[in-house]
């Protein structure tokens, strides 16, 4: 069975386009118009074998917030629709990735129930580009909103900001691909004593 999903979502702000497949290859086609997010947007379809398309078209013009934030509302849920029924998964996932001086540490449990507990050096450089660095954390809090898992993203140490934020998005990446991965030994069952997810 295919495990895709597809969501569209416009508003006055932003007008986003995201699909991905579950069980892909890591083939990525990006557009947001934010460079660096485009950048980490490739590191999760890559790093977690994610089949991963994302056009958004943004009110630039004000500032890229609006444009960050719906994107990472529309995959939120686009993973969740891909998600299914949970059934046969195995659910938790974690992994620790080093980028040179910076280490991110990512655990997840495809719960349910939307949780996100964020920690990463303070006094960052502000921005990467157009990319606002205290947007990462909101990229979290948005994707765990709709995608409704609990997550928890850990920088114990870096100096570089674009090695901080990389590093988040590729131990994102693994941990979401093996949480959401089919245990061959669970077939047809749901991960859970209360018989939901």
């Amino acid at each position: 069975m295919s495990r895709t999903g597809r969501v569209e979502r416009t508003t006055k702000e932003t007008s986003v386009l995201v699909e991905i497949d579950l069980d892909g290859t890591g083939r990525t086609d990006i557009s947001t118009g934010v460079g660096f997010y485009d950048h980490m947007l490739d590191q999760l379809g890559r790093h977690g074998l994610f089949d991963l398309t994302v056009k958004t078209d943004g009110d630039l013009h004000i500032d890229t917030h609006h444009t960050i934030e719906d994107t990472a509302l529309a995959l939120g849920a686009a993973f969740k629709q891909a998600l299914g029924d949970k059934v046969g998964i195995y659910r938790f996932g974690n992994c620790t990735v080093p980028l040179d001086e910076s280490l991110a540490q990512v655990t997840v449990d495809l719960s349910g129930r939307p949780y996100l507990v964020h920690s990463e050096p303070e006094n960052m450089a502000p921005m990467i580009g157009a990319y606002d660095t205290t947007m990462t954390r909101h990229i979290l809090e948005s994707f765990v909103a709709q995608a409704q898992i609990a997550l928890h993203v850990h920088v114990p140490y870096g100096r570089n900001a674009h090695h901080i934020v990389e590093c988040q998005f590729k131990a994102l990446a693994r941990a979401l691909r093996y949480a959401a991965e089919r245990d061959p030994r669970a077939d047809g069952i749901l991960p859970s004593t209360k018989g939901a997810l």
